[in-house]
């Protein structure tokens, strides 16, 4: 883990986002970690190369990877990115 990404920073981000964007976290898990049948997901840690997370499939827990686009600079470019991802999440899931 990088140093513009500590242990705290991944800690904060990945709280932030299991509270208050679970939507977001399963959409994630869907288009970009290929768990198109995930009913839950939860985000475990972020670093600057990618995201781990865990998808909740037919009752089993699943660890799911997710690699950028980009290396993350830090905490502010992590955020533009998730948001990012989570529009392009939303138009690839309007799509099917």
């Amino acid at each position: 883990m990088s140093e513009n990404f500590s242990p705290e920073i991944s800690s904060r981000i990945c709280n932030h986002m299991n509270e208050d964007h679970t939507d977001a976290v399963v959409l994630y898990a869907k288009a970009f970690g290929g768990v198109t049948n995930a009913t839950a997901a939860q985000m475990l840690s972020i670093d600057s190369d990618g995201m781990d997370l865990t998808a909740q499939v037919n009752g089993e827990t699943v660890p799911v990877r997710i690699q950028f686009d980009h290396i993350l600079a830090d905490a502010e470019d992590a955020h533009q990115t998730l948001i990012a991802m989570v529009k392009q999440a939303r138009v690839q899931a309007n799509q099917q």
